[in-house]
């Protein structure tokens, strides 16, 4: 394991390895070493990588960000609120910070993904496709953050194609070592998302003027994948078979996806389940 040069704004190290069984692995054992709030673990290649409920995240060695973000509390109440999906703002917005064209085409999907709607990007007919995903697990008073992001990967296994997509596949003349100084952009955008006061942020000042949500929540609700439009929501489990249908809404102040169901009139707040897609 090696440190990297790269820039921090939580003050901690960022580690290197070539290949890991996945990288929430080591920063359990970096916990464990009492390393400090804000360091990272990014490696090259994940032998057992994988996201959300279980599922496996599949990626080409050396091509692509795969990393973890140790975060250290006191107490858990100290634990920002919708971490997941606040994180899934600083991804997003990191994204359009490293290639600039993709800007207002980059979207949240709740809860977990950052997808990049790559038929508006260049004026082609295709979805919005799988970006980044998220992965947030607690330790005590510890919490985890594993994020891959596709950034170099310019094909993908035939099963995945219709639902992957990575940077440069919509941004060629990305530059080689891109997914490093996306990490840095990453890391700079979290650590001003959960560690600076909301009066410190542009979305700080503009919540003095405007009230109502969380400056987050106002960002994340610009960005939100399928908002206002009908959609298939499994609530419960992965395996659910308990499909809403309805307009998707928007998010309240804790993270929960809300939902006018078909033949209601009134929002449903939901905290588990995934939107189907296809």
């Amino acid at each position: 394991m090696k440190k990297l040069d790269l820039k921090n704004p939580f003050g901690a190290a960022i580690y290197h390895e070539e290949s890991v069984s996945s990288t929430m692995d080591i920063a359990r054992q970096l916990a464990g070493k009492n390393e400090a709030h804000g360091t990272v673990i990014c490696a090259d290649f994940q032998e057992s990588g994988r996201g959300r409920l279980g599922r496996p995240w599949f990626t080409r060695r050396g091509e692509n960000l795969m990393f973890t973000l140790l975060l250290r509390y006191g107490d858990i109440r100290q634990i920002p609120q919708a971490l997941t999906l606040r994180t899934g703002l600083a991804v997003s917005l990191a994204i359009e910070d490293l290639a600039p064209a993709l800007t207002g085409f980059v979207k949240v999907k709740w809860p977990n993904d950052v997808m990049i709607d790559s038929g508006k990007a260049t004026g082609k007919m295709q979805a919005a496709c799988k970006a980044a995903g998220i992965l947030t697990e607690t330790d005590g008073n510890n919490v985890l953050i594993g994020i891959g992001v596709n950034v170099a990967q310019r094909e993908f296994p035939e099963e995945y194609r219709s639902r992957a997509i990575s940077i440069i596949q919509v941004m060629p003349e990305l530059q080689e070592n891109a997914r490093f100084i996306l990490l840095e952009k990453i890391l700079c955008r979290l650590h001003e998302e959960i560690e600076k006061s909301p009066e410190e942020t542009l979305s700080g000042e503009l919540e003095k003027f405007t009230g109502g949500e969380e400056p987050w929540q106002k960002a994340l609700l610009g960005r939100l994948y399928k908002l206002g439009e009908t959609v298939n929501f499994a609530e419960g489990p992965a395996d659910s078979d308990r499909i809403i249908t309805g307009t998707l809404s928007g998010i309240n102040s804790r993270g929960e996806l809300l939902i006018i169901p078909e033949g209601e009139d009134k929002e449903r707040a939901f905290i588990t389940g995934e939107l189907r897609l296809g």
